[in-house]
Parts: structure tokens; sequence; C-alpha cells
């Protein structure tokens, strides 16, 4: 069926469709390919063509420069090799970042069963909150840490309430000050948006990794975990939120979103 649309048409939706799990990072990825990536080539042919046209001149005996050139050109590829070496190890960190978000994500979809509802990919200004988790627990800010597992040593993750280590290592950006500043940020959203204080618990989670614990977990510390050992912890919680208040607080987070979205 052919379908006719005049100039003054517009989109049946309403408002923007919520975000994906990982779009923040797949939108940097796509940057970094699509403005960086394409710009560095593209030096690297245009001074590649020149040298060409020098050589076909000194080939037909023309006045030719052709060592200049090439010198020229061989010192930009150089270059230009150097940058995509760099953007291609961040756009792979980027798509293992990006994976991990995804497939944590699609884990937390499985809590809806229990109650909980869920939003991907939450936007501040240049940073964002990879999930948000609301249900009987409480609302949640879940961060997901995804590493490279290495190839010798004991590959665990150790959290002792206060720092991490990742396979005896201390990570370069401290998570647990990262997933404290997004629970405050979302409870500020939620309180400007709603009027009510909402508390907000923090988490941090690292798939395919083993997480040893060595204090205990309560609503003022911050979550380390292992995805697989979230829905036990949330589980063994009491009730701390009512359905009324998680619809609240769900139906702002996602007028929030749209309208970050519609901003962009």
């Amino acid at each position: 069926m052919t379908h006719h649309y005049s100039s003054d048409t517009r989109s049946p939706l309403t408002a923007p469709p919520l975000r994906n799990p990982g779009q923040s990072l797949d939108e940097e990825i796509h940057r970094l390919i699509d403005e960086d990536v394409i710009s560095y080539v593209m030096v690297a042919v245009f001074l590649l063509a020149i040298t060409l046209m020098e050589w076909f001149r000194w080939w037909w005996n023309l006045p030719p420069q052709p060592l200049v050139y090439t010198v020229i050109t061989v010192v930009v590829i150089i270059y230009v090799a150097r940058k995509l070496f760099v953007l291609r190890r961040k756009v792979r960190q980027l798509r293992l970042a990006r994976d991990g978000e995804r497939a944590v994500g699609q884990f937390l979809e499985t809590l809806r069963i229990r109650g909980y509802r869920v939003l991907h990919d939450l936007t501040g200004d240049r940073f964002n909150v990879d999930h948000a988790l609301i249900g009987p627990a409480g609302i949640f800010t879940v961060e997901t840490k995804t590493y490279h597992k290495p190839a010798k040593g004991k590959p665990e993750i150790i959290y002792d309430g206060e720092r991490v280590t990742v396979a005896g290592h201390i990570p370069d950006r401290d998570p647990i000050a990262q997933a404290k500043a997004q629970a405050h940020w979302l409870q500020g959203v939620l309180q400007e948006s709603t009027g009510q204080r909402f508390a907000v618990q923090s988490i941090v989670l690292y798939p395919g990794w083993f997480v040893k614990t060595t204090t205990k977990l309560n609503k003022d510390t911050p979550w380390v975990l292992n995805p697989k050992a979230l829905p036990a912890f949330l589980e063994h919680c009491p009730t701390r939120l009512s359905d009324a208040d998680a619809q609240l607080a769900t139906y702002h987070l996602s007028r929030f979103m749209r309208a970050t979205a519609k901003a962009k």
C-alpha cells in the first residue's frame, strides 16, 4: 500500500522514545568514527593523491618535486596511523563498555517480574547514569563497569566499603565516588520534579567478575556486585518504596529523559 503525505504532516509520536542501554556509548563510538577517523583518513588520502600526481609529473619529464611531497606524505601518514591506532583502541574499549551495559540492561529487565521498573542511560551534563532501578527495595542508580580479565593472576574484584581493586589494581577513576555522585544527582532530579526527597542507593556492577566484599553492605554504602548477585540482595531488602511512589518516580524520570532528548 502506498501512503501519500502532505507537507503539513507530523510524526504520530508525541514524545521521543526512552533511551536504550549503552546509548551514550554508541553515540560516542559514532562520533569518534564519523568525526575523528574519517577526517584523518581524508587527510592521508589527499596527501597521497598529491604525491601520486607529483610522481606522474616526474614520469612524464615535467618539472617534478616528488621527494618533498613524499617526505610530507610519509610524515603525515605516520602521524595519522598513530592517531588511528589510539582511536581504534578507544573504540574497542567503548564497544566493550557498551556491550557490558547492554548485557546488564537486559539482565535488569528480568527484574520487572519482581515489581521493578528499569530506565536506561539517563543523561546529565557530560555524564550519564547507565541504569535506574525503581521498585520495592527503593530507587537505585546502577553503574556498569566492564573490564577484560587478566591473562594471569586472580581475576577478582575486592571491595572494602570505600575502595575497589580490580585484579589487584586501583582503577584510574574511583567507581565509588562516581556511584555516589550519580545517586546524589538522581536524588536532586527527583526532588526538583516531585518535591519529595527520595532515598537513592548506588550500585556498581562488574559483569563476568568474581566480586569479594570484605564489609557488610547496607543502605548507606554503595553496593559492588556481580550482576547475578543483585536479585538476592534486593530480595533480602525490606520494602522501602510504595508502588505509588515507584510510579511517581518512574513517571518523573521518564519525563526528564524525554525532555533531555528533545533539548539535544
